[in-house]
């Protein structure tokens, strides 16, 4: 999850559709590539071609339409995007939550704009106030920023422990690592991380300090993280066979 020296870029990236396909293909054009290639990405849900700088676009799509079973195959396995709607079943903090939009002002008029509540029956309610245009917005800051809570909380135990300190913690989108830490000093995570069992979001933070120290995955690496988190074996784990499921949330259909 440490920050990898940059990999040479696409010359031009361009997006398109291509007929029988329910998913957006991006052409991408590598000054490395010396044939075209293709895979499905699963956080992102599109089709990828690289090619070669000499091909052009209709190149790209004829070589699609020849692995078209493939590709369908492959985004047959995708599980469905869960765009932030009113009924929704959303994972916070690795529990199930039923988000509602009330469409009403919070009960206080200037209270938070979205509440963890306990309905009477026992189930765990995510509430979320304001206009129903507004609240998938709305939703999707509270989490935003409950992610930046909880990351900076356990950044702030592990690298105490270990006797660190990062510059800086930023919380994005990201779809290719669950965290990473720069040459700076600077940790960013993924939002996404909120909606795991905490262990796991605590797992990634220990992970992230850790590179503060060695940017590597070396054993003194690897000792580092279990040395704050002795425990770090199960969310690792959890991580690498259930994570991807957390890309499934937010995302419209398309």
């Amino acid at each position: 999850m440490m920050r990898k020296p940059r990999a040479p870029q696409p010359i031009a990236e361009a997006t398109t559709a291509v007929a029988g396909l329910d998913a957006p293909v991006v052409i991408r054009r590598h000054p490395s590539a010396r044939r075209m290639t293709l895979r499905v990405s699963r956080t992102k849900r599109t089709v990828i071609v690289t090619v070669p700088l000499r091909c052009n676009d209709e190149d790209a799509g004829t070589f699609v339409h020849r692995h078209l079973d493939w590709v369908r195959d492959r985004l047959g396995t995708l599980p469905e995007p869960v765009p932030f709607a009113d009924g929704i079943a959303l994972p916070i903090r690795g529990v199930f939550h039923a988000v509602r939009f009330t469409g009403e002002t919070a009960a206080t008029g200037s209270g938070p704009l979205v509440a963890l509540v306990t309905s009477t029956g026992g189930d765990a309610v995510c509430l979320v106030h304001g206009r129903h245009s507004l609240a998938p917005r709305h939703l999707s800051a509270f989490l935003i920023e409950a992610a930046r809570t909880d990351l900076a909380a356990r950044v702030a135990v592990h690298a105490g422990r270990l006797g660190l300190r990062p510059k800086k913690i930023a919380v994005r989108d990201q779809t290719s690592r669950w965290g990473s830490c720069s040459t700076t000093g600077v940790l960013s995570f993924s939002w996404r991380l909120v909606l795991a069992p905490p262990p796991v979001l605590d797992y990634v933070a220990a992970h992230e300090v850790a590179h503060l120290a060695e940017m590597n995955h070396s054993p003194r690496f690897w000792a580092l993280v279990r040395q704050t988190m002795p425990e770090m074996d199960g969310p690792r784990q959890w991580l690498a066979g259930l994570g991807a499921e957390l890309h499934r949330y937010g995302r419209p259909v398309t």
